[in-house]
């Protein structure tokens, strides 16, 4: 099992450090750095920023979100990042959420499945320097009656494959992206919970397309917080969980809270839920059950992480993402060191 690192979200005072974690990510030997776009920062800059003072590690979207740009306008992203990097890219798309679609990008958050596929479609025709022909429920290249031609990407990218991985959580999301994707970007990964909520969907998809799991990347993203106070640590991440449980979406369309409510905790998802949206944001962080925190992020010791970290080789993880937890700067890259030791600890080290 390989191991990557995710910044986040850039800004709020951490850009140099964020800079520093990803330096040390590097010479620790981590597979993958990631870095997140929302509303503020946008993922390909940071990339870029990061990839220009880093030697080995690759640096991966997560995501880049498919409202914000035209397909096209991804496939030279990702070709232009992937030549300046050396070969070190990876590019990671997602519908994001409706707020964020429809919000601040006016795009419609409609059939996001079928959005995907042909977006997806494009992009890799547009990466593999294909005169760019598509008809399509979403796009049609080149627009019909104009002056428009099958036109092919000038950028001659570093690999003649950059690895696509989609931002997955639904069922049938899970099943699209072992169809059509390299690697499954997750959240809220639980080893216990992991083939029921997200393996055998991907699996299925896999199936469909013809496929097996070998080669497919599967990426989960946990927290990670180094200490002796196992309950103490999952506090930190109450606000965080309570977020994502409880305000990422609206009552009907919250992702994240339908997956809590698929690893059996139905009745404290939607008391979160209730809560979040009532405004008592510390109501909701107070019902989040310890339990859901500590099955879905890395909490104590060394030893205790290395354990952990069994079980989620075992459950068909194959890169760990870590997002190591810290105040300072010297307690991020603790526990960012403290990863690589969990690693070894485990027997988990190529």
């Amino acid at each position: 099992m390989r191991l990557g690192i995710n910044l986040g979200y850039w800004g709020a005072g951490m850009d140099g450090d964020n800079l520093a974690v990803a330096q040390e990510a590097d010479r620790l030997g981590y597979d993958v750095c990631w870095a997140a776009e929302a509303y503020g920062s946008d993922a390909p800059t940071v990339l870029s920023w990061v990839a220009a003072q880093t030697e080995t590690i690759d640096v991966g979207s997560a995501i880049m979100q498919i409202p914000a740009r035209q397909p096209t306008m991804t496939a030279m992203t990702a070709a232009t990042l992937d030549s300046l990097s050396g070969g070190r890219f990876r590019l990671g798309l997602g519908v994001s959420g409706p707020q964020v679609s429809e919000g601040w990008y006016g795009v419609k958050f409609d059939k996001p499945l079928a959005r995907t596929r042909e977006y997806v479609e494009i992009v890799r025709k547009a990466m593999a320097r294909e005169r760019l022909t598509h008809e399509g429920e979403h796009w049609t290249l080149p627009l019909p009656g104009g002056p428009g031609k099958p036109i092919k990407l000038t950028v001659h990218p570093q690999r003649e494959h950059i690895p696509l991985y989609i931002a997955a959580i639904g069922p049938k999301n899970l099943e699209q992206t072992g169809e059509i994707a390299d690697g499954a970007l997750l959240i809220f990964p639980s080893a216990e919970h992991l083939e029921e909520t997200a393996l055998r969907h991907i699996r299925a998809g896999r199936e469909k397309a013809g496929l097996t799991m070998d080669g497919f990347d599967v990426c989960p993203t946990l927290p990670l917080a180094l200490g002796d106070d196992v309950t103490g640590l999952a506090d930190m991440f109450r606000p965080y969980t309570a977020l994502y449980v409880g305000g990422m979406g609206s009552r009907k369309q919250n992702f994240y809270n339908q997956l809590a409510q698929r690893m059996g905790y139905e009745k404290e998802a939607a008391e979160i839920q209730d809560k979040y949206l009532a405004g008592d944001k510390a109501g909701a962080a107070a019902a989040v059950p310890h339990q859901l925190i500590d099955q879905t992020a890395l909490l104590g010791s060394v030893d205790r992480i290395a354990d952990r970290m069994q079980a989620y080789a075992a459950a068909g993880v194959t890169t760990l993402t870590l997002a190591p937890a810290g105040f300072t700067l010297d307690e991020r890259i603790a526990a960012l060191r403290a990863g690589t030791e969990a690693l070894e600890r485990a027997g988990l080290v190529d």
